[in-house]
């Protein structure tokens, strides 16, 4: 029995003496950061969102003026912010095995976003969302003023973060439980559908004053609390969170040469505590990989491959989400399925007609 103690007593001085070889010895990481290649590709995802929507507004213009302006054609991609209409278009594709022509290239492109989370976890939010990139910058921001990152207490954190899975619940229950595929065919064929892209539109270009102040407010405490749409009330991130943590590519932390210098919980945007533990797996995870770039020792913090155990260079995530997203939506366009079927007859017929009470209501039924 003594002998077995004193076995264990070497084995733990061992382990701690190459803790503490490393401690005075750092192996520095002399890896690249990944964070401007990040930065790079979020850039070009807000100016091509910022393309689309200058092309749409132009389109809507065009309607408006009865064909008088300069013609410009429909950006199929504003479709990417129709989520609620391209989940419903998804269900019925699973059910039928028809691509609604109303939002073809908005359930491709949904399809994309959720695809890219499954293989690298929740990547979209901190590398393609416009969204996620202005949130991310008003925390810097934020931080900048304050001088730190402030947190939010956990009292308050844990209720205010169920509510964006609260959100995403009620939709899967009326898209998934509630409506049948009679009913989501009724509400995909409306004239409500086929024009909420632009209802989407007018809500900004004519925003109330209620709308505008509930922004500004969050858009304040994004200042504040860093991420705070997102990490609270955006029902997207919350599906996207769940997808991601059947990703088979997860952040390992090497136990046996961590200084334990904490630097790597403390780059985390998200406030995960990776210094405590060997796989990041936690919903709430980006894949922005902040805390392996913060990480000060040679192959601590790494990519891993699971149940592989093989390493992912953090030098392909770049290739891997924007391949993911190119090639389901590029699916979406060789198979003419890209484009709607909505013809510019119809849509002279819809602008003309669009504050009638039949297109203010989700079933397009007149009142």
């Amino acid at each position: 029995m003594r002998t077995e103690i004193e076995t264990i007593e070497k084995l733990s001085e061992r382990k701690n003496g190459e803790k503490q070889k490393h401690k005075n010895k750092i192996i520095k990481n002399d890896e690249k950061s990944i964070q401007k290649t990040r930065f790079v590709v979020q850039i070009l995802s807000v100016l091509l969102s910022i393309w689309i929507g200058i092309e749409f507004i132009l389109f809507v213009e065009f309607l408006e003026s009865g064909g008088k302006t300069i013609y410009v054609e429909r950006p199929p991609g504003v479709e990417g912010y129709l989520p609620i209409s391209s989940l419903m278009s998804l269900r019925y594709f699973l059910a039928t095995g028809e691509i609604h022509w109303a939002h073809p290239a908005g359930m491709f492109i949904f399809l994309a976003i959720v695809m890219m989370s499954l293989v690298i976890g929740k990547s979209f939010c901190s590398w393609f969302c416009p969204i996620g990139f202005l949130s991310e910058n008003l925390g810097e921001f934020g931080e900048k003023i304050f001088k730190r990152r402030i947190k939010m207490p956990k009292l308050i954190d844990y209720p205010l973060r169920s509510l964006k899975y609260l959100l995403l619940g009620f939709f899967v229950y009326v898209i998934f439980f509630a409506m049948d595929v009679l009913a989501l065919k009724f509400f995909l064929d409306s004239p409500y559908n086929q024009v909420a892209d632009i209802k989407m539109y007018y809500f900004f270009a004519h925003i109330s004053k209620f709308s505008l102040t509930v922004i500004i407010i969050l858009a304040f405490l994004s200042v504040i609390f860093r991420n705070f749409w997102c990490r609270y009330l955006c029902p997207y991130g919350a599906l996207l969170g769940l997808v991601g943590l059947l990703s088979p590519i997860k952040i390992k932390r090497n136990v046996e040469i961590c200084i334990d210098c904490d630097k790597c919980s403390k780059a985390c945007p998200n406030f995960i505590d990776v210094a405590k533990k060997k796989y990041v797996i936690s919903d709430e995870c980006t894949s922005c990989m902040s805390c392996i770039d913060a990480c000060p020792v040679k192959n601590t913090l790494y990519l891993e491959v699971f149940p592989a155990r093989k390493k992912f260079s953090k030098r392909f995530v770049a290739i891997a989400i924007v391949s993911v997203f190119m090639i389901i939506t590029g699916l979406g366009m060789i198979t003419g399925n890209w484009k709607n079927k909505i013809k510019l007859d119809d849509y002279f017929y819809h602008i003309q007609r669009i504050e009638s009470s039949e297109y203010s209501h989700p079933t397009g039924v007149k009142k």
